[in-house]
């Protein structure tokens, strides 16, 4: 049995750990919130774009538009959104496995320090690498998605694909593999555009009876509007992915929280049978002193 002096040592190395998971588990938890409300602030606006959308989808000749060309996938484009930091449970191994599924030649943009580790780990080409910063801005993925729109556009790439933790609920985010770029139709981006978020089911657009005027031509505000689709389309699911990141560390955090909690009582009763065991034996050895005398 250890010695007192090493239980105590032990139990205050736990205390000190439970204190420090629990700080973290607040601070995850006040993230979280912020995320969430990030993401479904930026619904209307992805509704309203999907509107546009519909209205355009039958007044432009579609496959003019180089985001709606088909052609032979040789190299795909991952975007792949990972944290920068750890001790968030299984949410980035969890994205790792799903890149290891692609066997197809693929070039890598990667969100976060730890998705970048992974890309270099394997030896995978990775095209350019961003970080993940808690307060994720429209400006900073919009870097990144023109980055890959570029090179689709170049021909460095054939698809731009999007590899991101869906945030489903506080306990479940799954790893999803989402195609950007190529398009098959509008019908394509509107239904894509409003679930990008991954927090509740989207609204379909709503039908309205006003008949939408687009000056100077429905073909020039489409040239406009499919950048921004992509652009906004990623940074949806750039604040999903970032409150799916702060959930699970939160959840790790309170599991970590919990088990020093169970591993405290564990040993302080520990503690108390090896101080009783102490006291028993100097009770003895006095008892048989005075016996022997």
């Amino acid at each position: 049995m250890a010695s007192t002096r090493d239980i105590r040592r032990r139990i205050k190395s736990v205390k000190n750990t439970r204190q420090i998971t629990k700080a973290m588990e607040l601070v995850a938890a006040s993230k979280m919130k912020k995320a969430q409300q990030a993401a479904l602030a930026g619904r209307p606006y992805a509704e309203l774009m999907s509107q546009m959308l519909a209205a355009l989808a039958d007044r432009v000749e579609q496959s003019q538009h180089p985001f709606l060309a088909q052609r032979e996938i040789k190299v795909r484009g991952i975007i792949l959104i990972t944290s920068d930091k750890g001790l968030c449970g299984p949410l980035n191994s969890n994205l790792f496995k799903l890149v290891t599924d692609i066997k197809t030649p693929a070039k890598y943009a990667v969100i976060g320090r730890k998705g970048a580790q992974f890309i270099a780990r394997t030896r995978r080409q990775l095209l350019a690498d961003f970080p993940a910063n808690d307060r994720t801005t429209f400006a900073d993925v919009k870097v990144v998605a023109e980055f890959m729109v570029q090179q689709f556009l170049e021909g460095n790439v054939d698809t731009v694909e999007v590899v991101w933790p869906r945030f489903r609920n506080t306990l479940v985010q799954v790893p999803t593999l989402m195609p950007l770029l190529p398009l098959s139709s509008l019908k394509e981006a509107i239904d894509g555009l409003v679930s990008d978020a991954g927090l509740t089911p989207a609204s379909t657009p709503r039908a309205t009876d006003s008949q939408m005027l687009f000056e100077p031509a429905a073909t020039s505000v489409l040239e406009a509007l499919l950048p921004l689709y992509v652009n906004r389309g990623l940074y949806l699911m750039a604040l999903a992915a970032k409150a799916s990141e702060h959930s699970a560390r939160m959840v790790a955090m309170k599991t970590a929280k919990d088990n020093a909690t169970k591993l405290l009582g564990d040993l302080t009763l520990e503690y108390n049978k090896a101080r009783q065991a102490g006291i028993t034996q100097e009770i003895l050895e006095i008892a048989a002193a005075q016996f022997a005398a």
